[in-house]
C-alpha cells in the first residue's frame, strides 16, 4: 500500500482545465502569428515596389549628378529640362565606343527632359540641333515634372549648381516619396 501511494505521488501532469486553458492560449497565439504573416505577405509587393522605385531614382540621380559635375556650361535651365555641355569618355557622342586610355574626354550636349510620368536622356555632339542624338528613357515612375532647380537662377548661362528632385507616387497611396541631390559644374568658367 505504501508503494501505491508513492506511485500516485510521483504521477504529475495537467488537469483537464489546465489543458483547455493552454489550448485556448495556443489558438489565440497562433491566430496572431497567422495575422502577422498574412499582413506581411499582403504588403510585401508594395514595399518591394517602393524600394525598387527609390533604388532606380538613386541610380539615375547619381548618374545625373556625376554628369553635371563634369559639365562646362548649362545651355537650358528649366524646371522640367536641363541641357548642358559635359565631358564624356566615349566618342562620338551618343555611342558606346569608349575612348582609349590617355585620350582626353570629349564634350557632348546632354539633355535631361522630364514629364509628369518619366525622364529621358539625350546625348549629341555639342553643336548639334536640339533633338538629334540618342534618346533613352531612364525613369518612368515620377509624378512631377518640376525636377530641376538652379543656383543662381538668373539665367541659364550663369547657373553653376543644379538640384534634382524626383517625386514618386507612394505605392501605399499616401503622398509621394522624394529623392533629391544636387551638383556643381566643376568645369564651369566662372566670371567674378
Amino acid at each position: 500500500m505504501k508503494r501505491l501511494r508513492s506511485l500516485r505521488a510521483e504521477e504529475s501532469g495537467f488537469t483537464l482545465v489546465e489543458l483547455l486553458v493552454a489550448a485556448a492560449m495556443g489558438v489565440v497565439l497562433m491566430g496572431a502569428i497567422a495575422a502577422l504573416v498574412i499582413s506581411a505577405v499582403k504588403y510585401q509587393p508594395r514595399i518591394s515596389g517602393k524600394a525598387e522605385n527609390v533604388t532606380s531614382a538613386r541610380g539615375i540621380l547619381e548618374r545625373l549628378t556625376r554628369e553635371i559635375r563634369s559639365g562646362e556650361r548649362i545651355e537650358v535651365a528649366e524646371p522640367s529640362r536641363v541641357v548642358f555641355i559635359a565631358y564624356e569618355r566615349h566618342s562620338p557622342c551618343g555611342s558606346n565606343t569608349m575612348l582609349e586610355s590617355g585620350q582626353p574626354s570629349v564634350p557632348c550636349r546632354i539633355t535631361y527632359s522630364c514629364t509628369t510620368t518619366s525622364c529621358s536622356r539625350n546625348e549629341a555632339p555639342p553643336v548639334s540641333a536640339a533633338g538629334s542624338g540618342t534618346t533613352q528613357t531612364l525613369f518612368s515612375e515620377i509624378n512631377s515634372s518640376q525636377v530641376f532647380s538652379y543656383e543662381p537662377n538668373a539665367n541659364p548661362g550663369e547657373a553653376t549648381y543644379v538640384r534634382v528632385t524626383f517625386r514618386m507616387p507612394d505605392p501605399q497611396g499616401s503622398g509621394s516619396l522624394t529623392v533629391s541631390d544636387g551638383a556643381s559644374l566643376r568645369n564651369a568658367t566662372l566670371s567674378y
